[in-house]
């Protein structure tokens, strides 16, 4: 017999049952179910990653839909398991999906939401705040005086890195690389250097024009550059940020020999995907390279770090915390609930990935859509540009 799973109940007479296999930040992704006739059960189990019978459990012999988080293994097993109980839903609290077997969902006439369009801007900031820590070695001093070592100012005190003036990297320039780049550019007049297999005009017209209002007003402009290889921006900028999609072609994209063509004084960001990265790559690198910096949020086998990361004091590590502000995670909460919600009622699915704000307008009704729906095509759903 199944453990019981602790649960949260909200609106319990409601006609469809939606199950939150964690608590979500926020309230109104409860309210805009609820209203619409949904009883919401919210796990809440203390546990961090809940298993694949832990969630079995959760779906039971009746229900219509899951919001489910990046930490699960969504395969054949759970929408087998779902489409038993009637589901047609299942959401994503995330943009990605890679933990989500789409084909298998396809198999079981189940409809997979994600939530993109919130996070462009809070993600880029993450990757800025990680070069700016990394490159002025924030955190290694803020351990230095909780330490209690601090005696008096010294010249050579944790020197780390002038960004203002210096070349930074952009691998993958799509939504979130091209506002990284923007921050990095407006913020601390860096020259730019991209790799991607698209040009980013967009990008690129705005480096232009800020270029010529700096030199309308005295200063030096600022410059871009779109890359031939990926190994030019390697071996040109000072800072490196990746912002590539996760796939076989991207497995590992820093490996050894990468990482031996960067500057011994680079700052290498990442707030993609953890294996993009040879963790024990780098760790043997951030070794030999003192000087050398990094800013990580995600992990190869996340959530554990390649043995000997951590011990080093030239690299920053945050958990996974890219779209961590408060109006983000709300908002993804919100586009998860709403892609489950329209699923249930049978509405279209929203055309544009990239226009989310109708969703997220508080003062404003909510259109009878589904936000975003990654296998809309294969399941025949109809598109709506509303």
């Amino acid at each position: 017999m199944a453990k019981p799973i602790s649960i949260q109940v909200w609106n319990p007479s409601g006609k469809y049952r939606v199950v939150s296999t964690k608590s979500m930040p926020g309230d109104r992704w409860i309210r805009l179910l609820t209203d619409q006739d949904c009883r919401v059960e919210i796990c809440t189990e203390e546990k961090t990653i809940l298993s694949v019978d832990d969630i079995l459990t959760l779906i039971g012999d009746r229900c219509d839909g899951v919001i489910g988080q990046l930490t699960e293994d969504w395969g054949e097993v759970l929408f087998s398991a779902l489409k038993r109980a009637g589901g047609t839903s299942f959401s994503n609290m995330a943009v990605g999906y890679n933990n989500v077997d789409v084909s298998a969902a396809n198999k079981y006439g189940v409809a997979v939401g994600n939530t993109p369009g919130v996070l462009t801007e809070t993600t880029a900031e993450l990757a800025a705040a990680l070069s700016l820590t990394a490159a002025r070695r924030i955190v290694e001093a803020d351990q230095f005086m909780r330490a209690g070592l601090y005696d008096g100012w010294l010249p050579h005190l944790f020197v780390g890195n002038l960004l203002k003036g210096q070349t930074v990297g952009v691998i993958g320039a799509g939504r979130i690389g091209s506002a990284y780049a923007r921050m990095m550019i407006e913020g601390f007049k860096m020259n730019l250097i991209y790799y991607d297999l698209y040009q980013a005009t967009r990008l690129e017209k705005f480096v232009t024009a800020y270029g010529q209002f700096l030199q309308v007003n005295g200063e030096q402009p600022v410059t871009w550059k779109r890359a031939a290889t990926m190994e030019d921006v390697l071996r040109e900028a000072d800072v490196i940020s990746l912002h590539p999609v996760l796939d076989k072609t991207t497995y590992h994209l820093i490996n050894k020999e990468r990482l031996g063509i960067m500057k011994k004084e680079a700052v290498l960001v990442n707030a993609s995907r953890g294996p993009v990265i040879d963790e024990a790559a780098l760790v043997e690198h951030l070794k030999a390279n003192p000087m050398f910096r990094v800013g990580l949020d995600v992990f190869e086998d996340e959530p554990l770090m390649k043995p000997g990361l951590s011990e080093q004091k030239n690299a920053v590590v945050v958990p996974h915390i890219a779209s961590a502000s408060k109006w983000t995670r709300e908002g993804m909460a919100t586009l998860a609930a709403l892609n489950v919600l329209g699923t249930i009622k049978g509405y279209p699915v929203l055309g544009d990935p990239n226009s989310m704000d109708k969703f997220l307008d508080e003062s404003s009704p909510v259109p009878a859509a589904c936000p975003s729906i990654v296998n809309a095509k294969q399941l025949g759903l109809q598109i709506s540009n509303l």
